[in-house]
């Protein structure tokens, strides 16, 4: 974590922007795999966000994926203030054999594709399903309430010199399995009532 935040200040001291966080490995048989028991945490800045409909070159990646999740919007007293869809790219460019270089490489983090807050939503009635060439090939939903996640990503950052801030967006974990993607895929996702988000991949 240490490497991780200090990439993280490497990138804001070169011009971007802290946006917020990102749960990794937030699927028990993953932890189980590295020996650990929580999930782990992320950072995202502004020169990785995209928006709805965006066309991301994935030419030079190694193995670029996607993960489905419920961005978290924090309000000025650490409580949840917003909730919005949002599309991880991530790159799994490394063997999971080794968690130490994983997070130094912030968790394969790439990109981020935000929608808008959708006001009022129950979490628990977002269920999504992605659409790639006319089918539906995965499907899934939250994990975890939104403040258990916040209050996890909180006491997480508190441990390793970080701070959670009012306005930083938490993504919460992938909802499906990471989803594989190539040159000429489209993928639009359906998160219910918090709306549809679509990204493309080009060379």
């Amino acid at each position: 974590m240490r490497l991780l935040l200090a990439r993280r200040s490497a990138d804001i001291a070169g011009g971007a922007s802290p946006v917020g966080w990102k749960i990794g490995f937030n699927a028990p048989a993953v932890q189980q795999h590295f020996g650990i028991s929580e999930p782990v945490v992320g950072y995202l800045v502004d020169t990785g966000v995209s928006a709805d409909g965006a066309k991301v070159p994935v030419g030079r990646w190694t193995a670029p994926a996607v993960e489905v999740e419920v961005a978290i919007r924090v309000g000025p007293e650490g409580e949840v203030a917003g909730l919005a869809p949002a599309l991880e790219l991530v790159d799994l460019d490394l063997p999971f054999d080794d968690l130490e270089p994983i997070l130094a490489g912030n968790v394969f983090q790439r990109g981020v594709v935000f929608g808008e807050e959708v006001p009022g939503v129950d979490p628990w009635s977002v269920q999504v399903a992605v659409e790639k060439g006319g089918e539906t090939v995965a499907e899934g939903q939250l994990r975890e309430e939104p403040a258990v996640t916040a209050a996890f990503v909180r006491a997480f950052l508190a441990a390793h010199g970080a701070a959670l801030e009012p306005g930083d967006r938490i993504i919460a974990g992938s909802m499906i399995a990471p989803l594989a993607v190539a040159p000429g895929d489209t993928l639009r996702v359906s998160f219910g009532p918090l709306g549809m988000l679509g990204v493309s991949f080009e060379p």
